[in-house]
């Protein structure tokens, strides 16, 4: 068993699991982590948690240090300091006529790197934007496309269900949503009814699947033909969640089946 800890390094960002080094962490902390791409200035969002070793896919990176009032100013001056670059980044691409958005930037806390964010329909070459943000910043670049989910999720709003995207307010990850998800779920396959406002699958179709899936083991399809007491019919319709159906027989009408098991 290993103790580790949540951490994140912006506001509604993505959780990321550090080992605690052993040290004495807790919620609200700001911490200084290791990281590929160098260290970072982060915010401990769980309380420390025991985790088998293998759980993980890759190795832990550790978290180096309690964050102390100097590391805190020189975070600040990073925040700064990217947001002045971000400007700077925007007017680049105005001027080379690039289509892409550029989302935000981020110094690492070594500033050793630089990274901006964008938004764009299809792949870019930025390698000449890379070399002048390069000769300007002496820093490496890292230019990191990203997708309407993540932008969505920054930007936030209201979905069509009336409540703020679950995007914004608690999802860290972005499961897979397919339309199979919509289907096993009987829905119109009507985009202004399974798309959400970033245009993409509703996050939501993932959250019930799972018992959608499992109550339709054994129902009939939409169409198929199947012999009941009162005759054999074409099934016309099916309630997934009640486990019935209903079957349309020649000369005797429209009755509703029910299957013996539950789900």
């Amino acid at each position: 068993m290993i103790e580790v800890v949540g951490i994140t390094f912006k506001e509604k960002g993505r959780v990321y699991y550090f080992s605690s080094n052993n040290l004495k962490l807790k919620k609200d902390m700001m911490v200084i982590v290791e990281t590929e791409k160098g260290s970072q200035y982060g915010q401990v969002v769980t309380d420390l948690i025991n985790k088998e070793g293998h759980s993980f896919s890759t190795p832990l990176k550790r978290v180096i240090r309690i964050a102390s009032n100097q590391d805190y100013d020189k975070h600040k001056n990073n925040l700064y300091d990217a947001k002045q670059a971000l400007k700077k980044c925007r007017e680049i691409v105005k001027k080379k006529k690039l289509k892409m958005q550029i989302m935000d930037a981020t110094y690492t806390f070594d500033r050793d790197q630089l990274i901006f964010r964008f938004l764009a329909d299809s792949r870019i070459d930025f390698r000449e934007l890379a070399k002048e943000l390069a000769s300007i910043y002496k820093t490496r670049i890292e230019l990191r496309q990203i997708g309407v989910r993540d932008k969505a999720k920054e930007v936030d709003g209201c979905g069509v269900c009336g409540h703020q995207f679950c995007c914004s307010r608690f999802l860290n990850d972005f499961a897979p949503v397919s339309i199979n998800m919509a289907k096993n779920q009987n829905l119109a396959l009507n985009p202004n009814n399974i798309n959400g406002v970033c245009g993409r699958l509703l996050c939501c179709l993932n959250y019930e699947n799972d018992c959608y899936q499992e109550c339709q083991k054994g129902m009939p399809n939409v169409g198929k033909r199947v012999k009941t007491e009162k005759g054999e019919g074409k099934v016309i319709s099916v309630n997934i969640l009640e486990r019935s159906y209903r079957v349309d027989i020649p000369e005797v009408g429209i009755i509703e089946e029910k299957m013996k098991n539950g789900c």
